[in-house]
């Protein structure tokens, strides 16, 4: 059955170049994972904090390895955008920052994150999301990124403003955590006007 509205961006969008890395602003990048960052994903999914927001653990190096092996097939099959958030000048692991349930025919996707522990406090998260954001809409052509956070992570609500994620609501027992269901913060941020 034929379209009435073209794609946003059309297939092959991502998966005709290989994945980009990102210069973020506090001396920064995202970059690809590497297979090399293995224990640096079990220790970051060690953290409390990340397992309690995003709802996994790492148990050993080799399944870290295999979540990195499919956060890069996610770029070819445009599914997902996974980016390691390092630090420039040493390339030691910060963070992460992805684009997660791309649209391409809708032009929106996903954003996610986390921060080490060692690196909380220091604008990691937001400078990471705001590169990622500012390469989907003027690199890439995205109209519509979204943010969701568990209301009880006032942190994540911080992010998103910082970054233009504007609140459009709130998801009532959206997502369940470790603890129990969780209502949840929708941000979202449109592409700059023309």
């Amino acid at each position: 059955m034929p379209t009435l509205v073209p794609p946003v961006l059309p297939p092959g969008t991502l998966a005709k170049t290989a994945q980009p890395a990102l210069p973020a602003d506090g001396g920064l990048t995202l970059r690809p994972w590497q297979t090399t960052d293995a224990p640096a994903v079990v220790a970051a999914f060690r953290d409390p904090a990340i397992q309690q927001w995003h709802r996994r653990r790492a148990d050993s190096e080799d399944e870290a390895r295999d979540w990195i092996a499919r956060w890069r097939a996610t770029w070819q099959a445009e599914t997902d955008a996974h980016w390691a958030v390092v630090d420039t000048a040493t390339d030691a692991l910060v963070g992460r920052a992805a684009l997660r349930c791309l649209a391409l025919s809708e032009g929106q996707a996903d954003a996610g994150y986390w921060t080490l522990p060692a690196a909380r406090g220091r604008g990691v998260a937001a400078s990471a999301v705001a590169a990622m954001a500012a390469w989907a809409f003027e690199d890439v052509g995205f109209h519509r990124l979204e943010l969701q956070h568990s209301v009880a992570n006032p942190a994540s609500c911080r992010v998103a403003a910082k970054t233009g994620f504007a609140l459009e609501g709130t998801r009532r027992a959206a997502l369940r955590h470790p603890d129990a269901w969780h209502d949840m913060h929708l941000h979202a941020r449109l592409a700059p006007e023309a």
